[in-house]
């Protein structure tokens, strides 16, 4: 029996899109006790977007994988799979990649959502990478989508003042491995942590109801302080290794793609590795926490603002609710 081909996998192409509302730190001012100083000190957060009413993941998430597909140079129709990493789907089932897929027509492709929470971009690229080099697919779609407005509690300063709504996406495809493309993956979770950061009703465990709605328990639930000791080590640690044990230095890394959840916790991965300023994306200033959406979106801003070469290193990284974190090291591959 002959050796079954392994392919090499890159993104050859990002997109996003955000809502033109913007909720900045003045207007959370007003409904809890707050200050721009305290966010941005803490957080780094000075404004992020929210959707409309009755919008819900889908919309931005098809218009950021437009975007992504005319980047790549890539129809619609020759995709195909369609991965959505969210923690707020249009609606339990269908999936929101059924949903996207319908939108954008593509009529080829399969799809699934997926749940990583905050890790689940990092999770869902290395699906797609499988996919790709097993030969089961030659063009996917990783579509980071959320409205997590949805499930904010405004009276609740420790995560109103955090989260955004908005979407990236990536094309990821079969390239020639001497031009680059995915060179490594990490990925983790640890379930004992689950505590810390959840929603406490709308599953199958807690069913929604009337008691479950007047005690608030649809909202995101989090211990700050616990989610800021794990993510800080975790995100830290897991950057530091998927480096090293590809034989790079921080010197090496030409783009540190975080998570962007608090810029404290960026940058104790940041100098854990040894990186400059000038060589982390950054968009938490201006988008707050999207979740799922955090990576692709930074990765089409650093796109758009001339930091991404043919074979610039990159590394990206996240940590979130699970617990939940993982790294993903590879070589740009221009479209």
């Amino acid at each position: 029996m002959a050796a079954r081909t392994l392919y090499t996998a890159g993104i050859t192409g990002v997109g996003m899109s955000f809502p033109e509302k913007r909720l900045t730190n003045a207007d959370l001012e007003k409904l809890v006790e707050t200050n721009d100083e305290w966010i941005v000190e803490r957080t780094g957060i000075k404004e992020r977007r929210i959707v409309e009413a009755g919008v819900g993941s889908s919309f931005h998430g098809a218009k950021a994988a437009e975007q992504a597909l005319e980047h790549a140079g890539v129809k619609a129709e020759d995709v195909d799979l369609i991965i959505v990493p969210t923690v707020t789907p249009d609606m339990l089932f269908p999936a929101t990649a059924c949903i996207i897929q319908d939108m954008i027509g593509a009529k080829k492709a399969w799809g699934f959502d997926l749940e990583g929470a905050c890790s689940g971009f990092i999770f869902a690229l290395q699906n797609a990478r499988a996919q790709i080099e097993a030969g089961h697919a030659e063009k996917v779609l990783v579509i980071g989508s959320e409205v997590m407005s949805s499930i904010v509690d405004y009276t609740d300063r420790n995560t109103c003042i955090l989260f955004g709504d908005g979407a990236g996406a990536v094309v990821v495809e079969r390239v020639d491995e001497a031009r680059g493309g995915i060179i490594d993956a990490i990925n983790r979770v640890d379930g004992s942590g689950g505590k810390f950061l959840y929603m406490k009703a709308g599953g199958s465990l807690k069913p929604a109801s009337p008691e479950t709605l007047a005690a608030g328990e649809h909202f995101i639930y989090q211990e700050g302080r616990d989610v800021y000791k794990f993510a800080v080590r975790g995100m830290a640690n897991i950057t530091a290794e998927i480096v090293e044990r590809n034989n790079f230095t921080g010197k090496d890394v030409d783009l540190f793609v975080p998570h962007q959840a608090n810029i404290r916790i960026i940058e104790a991965a940041q100098r854990r590795v040894g990186l400059q300023d000038s060589q982390v994306g950054l968009t938490i200033d201006r988008f707050g926490n999207t979740t799922s959406a955090t990576i692709p979106s930074t990765l089409r801003v650093a796109y758009d603002d001339g930091r991404l070469k043919e074979g610039s290193l990159v590394v990206l990284c996240a940590f979130g609710a699970g617990f939940t974190w993982g790294s993903t090291l590879l070589r740009w591959t221009a479209p």
